[in-house]
């Protein structure tokens, strides 16, 4: 259903898709992987050149100093390489349900920072503005980059607004005492895991006033790492935001938090169990199995629309009851 952007590519995935609502339809930013056609007995890696173009890097399969166990890396000589390249492209539905995919990328990798491409964009109404944030990878690591539209035909880039180790960068649509917050996920595996964090802003684009929100829960399904999805939905309880979660071995689900309404890095209640998992065909078999991912939701009433990556292969939609996810929480 996707076309490749260049003639010499393939698309492997598409997956992870921002979502919104614009002008009466649905829209997806679709996370769009693509990789250079095969070659027999070579795994290929591609960044983007500094004038803006793909460049390709490949490397034999039985090179012994090469590790090739995850999919979506290569890692040699102490450097990591990603072997797709990804980019943000729109499709459109009015029904929710059947879209029609760009034929070209809406957003693509710009500069040093996203040599190596852009991933996984959340999308949130701001005023009579939509904010992108996505993540953004080079050699450096994963940024989290921004960028704001009126129209979907016009992007102003922000560049980086959260440097390396940072993703998931979810903000919130309303201000919260006259001011902007975000909820992210900075990487210190090191020492407690890859945990949630939230900031404040006055401008969207400068952040500060980081506080810790919630952390990986040892031997659960969400024990390795854990990370925001969309912008947190405003309930009167409070703001619920839907994360996902992920085990050691790479097994990722969806749970919920939700947030004080007045000070949103402070959790009222968490999911025991995860509310989505990784349990049809499409979401334990694909590109890296057993992954329900969540970035983008739209929400009618009671009912949340939530489309999700599933085995970082496909874009598919799961809707819930907004009260059924706020009774399901243990306070």
């Amino acid at each position: 259903m996707v076309s490749p952007s260049r003639s010499d590519f393939v698309v492997e995935c598409v997956l992870n898709p921002g979502a919104f609502e614009y002008d009466g339809r649905v829209g997806l930013l679709l996370r769009v992987a693509e990789r250079p056609v095969p070659v027999s007995g070579w795994v290929s890696t591609v960044v983007l050149g500094e004038g803006g173009d793909p460049e390709i890097v490949r490397f034999r399969k039985d090179d012994p100093a090469a590790d090739f166990s995850d999919p979506r890396l290569v890692c040699r000589d102490g450097v990591t390489w990603l072997t797709t390249l990804s980019h943000l492209r729109l499709a459109w539905s009015t029904d929710g349900k059947t879209f029609k995919v760009d034929d070209r990328p809406a957003l693509t990798g710009d500069g040093p920072l996203e040599r190596y491409g852009i991933e996984d964009a959340r999308v949130v109404r701001c005023g009579d503005e939509f904010v992108l944030t996505f993540t953004s990878v080079s050699r450096w690591g994963p940024a989290v980059g921004m960028a704001v539209t009126r129209d979907w035909r016009t992007f102003e880039r922000k560049g980086v607004v959260l440097p390396p180790h940072n993703k998931d960068c979810a903000i919130l649509g309303q201000s919260v005492g006259g001011r902007h917050w975000m909820l992210h996920r900075p990487t210190v595996a090191e020492f407690s895991g890859n945990c949630i964090w939230s900031a404040i802003s006055d401008d969207l684009v400068h952040w500060g006033g980081h506080r810790f929100v919630a952390a990986p829960r040892p031997g659960t399904w969400d024990e390795a790492r854990i990370g925001p999805g969309a912008a947190p939905i405003s309930t009167p309880e409070g703001w619920l935001e839907i994360y996902h979660g992920a085990t050691h071995d790479h097994r990722y689900c969806l749970g919920l938090l939700l947030l004080d309404a007045e000070d949103p890095s402070r959790v009222i209640a968490r999911s025991v169990d995860p509310v989505m998992q990784p349990l049809a065909d499409y979401e334990r078999s694909g590109f890296l199995g057993g992954v329900v991912f969540t970035n983008g939701h739209v929400v009618h009433g009671d009912r949340v629309t939530v489309f999700y990556g599933a085995a970082d292969s496909t874009v598919c939609s799961a809707d819930f009851s907004l009260e059924e996810l706020l009774n399901s929480l243990s306070r």
